[in-house]
């Protein structure tokens, strides 16, 4: 049944959404007649992925904006008497990060709103809200963990990142035009090109290695301390200190499922809630994300992190940059005759700055 000067408006909310009167189950998305006082709200899955993983930054420019880094540039040498060392200078990294903008819209009919017990217009712009907080949530989450997804443009030629990723080249991680969110150190750099620098005493051969690294086993959901353990050195190698495990629920029970985690966790005892302290990364997860520590690391669970991947992360810096041209705004829209509307949007870019701060471990085939 078509309603007559809106049938153009697609996705815009009208009295003739209507659901299953019957207990039958159905999924309609209203039922007119004999509404109940209350509209059960979904289960919510919190993940702060902005400010676990991110460094935020305003920007006064629109398109493609550039990030600079120092590189350790300059050595002492031993000179002569008389004689003057040679001039040296500084050498610069920089990282392209693309802003994009993304948007919704929502619309209610006037009808509608006459029709429904509730605020429809309020309701609608609550799960706008929520559908905002899940679309950065995902973003900032398949950018970390290498995640193909058409729609974010994640990933790296169609396909997940991984071990057999290329540092440099075309269609390498660095490769701007095919990949704008870069990626943690990937497989065949150099050390004194591009992203990739000595460190300490460190040989050159753990330096280039990928930081995204294959787990002992190809099982989704499974996760040893020998891939802890590696990741933490590898990490090390760099100069950062790995502080932060961050795994999905299959990876949790997988850890339990070890005779040997109640021993390695820290503290806390298994499957109590634990409130984190505003000093910690994840300020906002909620209780039972944080479960404990595992060889010194921060043990977060968490329903959006893919079962074939999990990360070791030195969350003291941010791995990511999110550079923020225009904040999530609200705008009145005008659908049509007899429709209420708004437009949501915003405008970011990201990109992974610090790429040798991580390692992602990938299972599954």
């Amino acid at each position: 049944m078509a309603v007559q000067g809106i049938t153009t408006q697609t996705g815009v909310l009208t009295s003739v959404n209507t659901g299953s009167y019957a207990n039958t189950g159905g999924t309609g998305e209203r039922v007119l007649i004999d509404y109940k006082d209350v509209i059960q709200d979904y289960r919510l899955t919190e993940l702060p992925a902005l400010q676990m993983f991110c460094e935020p930054m305003s920007t006064d420019t629109g398109g493609n904006i550039d990030l600079t880094f120092s590189l350790p540039s300059m050595v002492m040498e031993e000179i002569d008497e008389g004689s003057t060392p040679k001039y040296q200078h500084t050498k610069l990294r920089s990282e392209r990060v693309s802003v994009k903008e993304w948007g919704l819209a929502v619309g209610v009919t006037r009808r509608m709103l006459e029709d429904s017990r509730f605020n429809e217009v309020e309701m609608a712009l609550n799960e706008a809200r929520k559908s905002v907080e899940r679309h950065m949530t995902q973003h900032v989450v398949k950018m970390i963990f290498g995640i193909y997804d058409a729609t974010f443009n994640t990933g790296l030629s169609g396909a997940d990142i991984d071990e057999n990723t290329l540092e440099t080249g075309a269609s390498g991680i660095t490769d701007f035009s095919t990949n704008v969110y870069g990626g943690f150190i990937a497989s065949g750099g150099s050390v004194g090109s591009g992203r990739i620098y000595q460190y300490g005493n460190v040989d050159d051969s753990v330096l280039e290695a990928s930081h995204y690294v294959r787990a002992a086993s190809d099982t989704a959901g499974t996760v040893s301390l020998a891939d802890i353990t590696n990741a933490i050195k590898l990490i090390g190698a760099t100069g950062y200190n790995a502080d932060t495990l961050v795994i999905s629920p299959a990876h949790y029970k997988s850890l339990l499922d070890l005779a040997n985690f109640q021993v390695a966790l820290g503290s806390a005892p298994i499957g109590t809630g634990h409130v984190v302290e505003d000093t910690q990364p994840f300020d906002t997860t909620v209780g039972t994300g944080f479960v404990g520590s595992l060889y010194g690391l921060k043990v977060l669970v968490n329903g959006y992190i893919p079962q074939d991947r999990f990360g070791i992360f030195d969350m003291s810096v941010k791995p990511a940059n999110f550079v923020e041209r225009r904040a999530l705004t609200v705008e009145e829209a005008n659908p049509g005759f007899g429709i209420v509307g708004s437009y949501m949007s915003m405008r970011y870019g990201l990109k992974i700055t610090r790429p040798d701060s991580g390692i992602i471990c990938i299972n599954g085939a």
